[in-house]
This record gives C-alpha cells, structure tokens and sequence, in this order.
C-alpha cells in the first residue's frame, strides 16, 4: 500500500490560506513576513520532493499550481515530471493545463484505490479541504508540518473540525529552527 503524505506550511492557529502570497487572504504571504528565511527549514520540502512518486491535489491547488509550476523548473523538477492526480466531482477534462496534465478522481474511493496501487509515497500540497476529507476518512498516513510562529486568525484550517473519533499520531520528525518555525512529523498510528 501507498503512502499518503499530507504536506503544509500552516500558522500555530491551523490556518494554510495563502502561505506563499495567492491572492484572497489579508495575511497573504505569511510565510514570508512573519519569520526571517532559514534555508534550514525547507530541508523537508526537497526531502518529500525526493522522496514522493506521485502528487494528489484538489481542484482548487491544482488550478492555482498549474499554470505557474510548470514553469518553476528549478524549484519543482521532480514534481513537474511526476504523475499528478486531481480529486474533484466538477472539473473537466478539457480545464487540464497541458503542460501539468493530471489523472481526475472523482471520490475518495478512488482514492483508496490509488493507495493500494503499486508505487511509492504519494504527497498531498495545499488542497486544505481535500486534507480535511481524506483525513476524516482515514486515509492520511502521515503528516509533514512546518509551524509557523504567527496567529492569523481567519482563513482556511488544515484539520476539520468535525465530530469523529480521535485519531492517535506518533512523532516521528520534530526540530525547532533559530526563526521560530517548527518541523512536525506525524505518523497515523492505526
């Protein structure tokens, strides 16, 4: 079985809105004002861009990465060369970038099939609303959290705030950087 990794820059009061200036948010860019850079940090960024074998998105982040990321060949080579698969019951084939095609899912039961396919991790990007869902359904198999030392006070939440049974993670990763930014790593415990 696959792994599926859910990946985010998130605020210490669970926001992911806006993380690297997309526009809508009145903290957009928060990554970027709240700490002073530390190469350090990203260090688990190019480790899951490594590591990961296929890319999961919701409708939203993959119309928001699309027609940038191809581009960003520097920054993103293996992501922009791996599959890339879009779980969304709205968008159509023909609304595909070309040049950052990917496969539509339309359930989380198609997801669940793409887990029991042969293959390595399978690494989830923004997509807050897909991360809610999939982890509501016990899909999620580990998290990759870089905490930012910042209350935004609105906007979008990484974790639902849904009525279900508790879900045990164990530490697997954690460090503390000199600007303030937490690496958490969590494995679900099943």
């Amino acid at each position: 079985m696959r792994t599926l990794i859910a990946t985010a820059f998130l605020s210490l009061d669970g926001v992911v809105e806006a993380p690297g200036g997309e526009p809508g948010h009145r903290s957009s860019g928060w990554t970027f004002k709240t700490v002073e850079h530390d190469d350090a940090v990203y260090e688990l960024k190019g480790r899951e861009q490594e590591e990961a074998t296929a890319m999961l998105l919701g409708r939203v982040s993959y119309q928001a990465f699309a027609p940038v990321w191809p581009d960003l060949t520097d920054a993103f080579p293996r992501y922009n060369a791996m599959p890339r698969y879009v779980v969304s019951t709205t968008l159509d084939e023909a609304a595909l970038e070309p040049r950052w095609p990917a496969t539509i899912l339309r359930s989380l039961d198609d997801v669940a099939a793409l887990k029991e396919t042969e293959g390595g991790p399978i690494s989830i990007h923004g997509s807050a609303s897909l991360v809610r869902d999939l982890t509501d359904a016990g899909l999620v198999d580990r998290f990759h959290l870089l905490v930012f030392p910042v209350l935004l006070g609105a906007g979008k939440r990484y974790f639902s705030e849904s009525d279900k049974d508790q879900q045990v993670l164990r530490v697997t990763e954690s460090e503390t950087y000199a600007n303030g930014v937490q690496k958490l790593v969590y494995d679900v415990v099943r």
